[in-house]
């Protein structure tokens, strides 16, 4: 992939099967890679949206949600994997995606992991912010997925 059209420190992730985690809070960097990755007809999957999806549509997840919300609470691991799981097992298993902000917790990777294992699929990468946690970093590090966001764009 040579040339002005893809000549982008993120080139290395422009493949419509790239399977690519961001952890942590969005920043420049984040918005530049998911504008990037738009160019490249990769998925960007944004669980917040996908949970407010579920509340408009008043499904039992949603409402779920919408309690937690309303009660000042984060939306519990169960009901966020719920709504994840809908979307992974909806796609076409060789789609790549850009998952931004999941997982968030240390189950929520073990279990996405399972999912992705039991279709057989890969992460590209993953990326990492300061402010993601640091056992989801370490368990991805572990894995050999994890690269700074700083190591992404060099």
């Amino acid at each position: 992939m040579q040339g002005p059209e893809h000549s982008s420190p993120f080139s290395v992730f422009a493949h419509a099967k790239a399977k690519i985690i961001l952890l942590g809070s969005d920043g420049s960097y984040f918005a530049d890679l998911i504008a990037e990755v738009r160019s490249f007809s990769i998925e960007h999957v944004s669980p917040a949206i996908l949970v407010q999806q579920e509340i408009s549509r008043r499904t039992p997840h949603g409402q779920q949600a919408a309690a937690a919300i309303s009660r000042g609470s984060a939306v519990t691991d169960q009901t966020l994997l719920a709504v994840l799981r809908k979307w992974f097992w909806a796609r076409k298993p060789d789609a790549g995606f850009l998952l931004e902000g999941f997982p968030a917790t240390l189950l929520q990777a073990k279990v996405f992991d399972e999912w992705l294992e039991t279709r057989g699929e890969i992460l590209t990468a993953v990326l990492s912010m300061p402010s993601a946690s640091a056992d989801v970093s370490t368990y991805y590090r572990t894995q050999g997925f994890l690269q700074g966001a700083s190591n992404a764009a060099a």
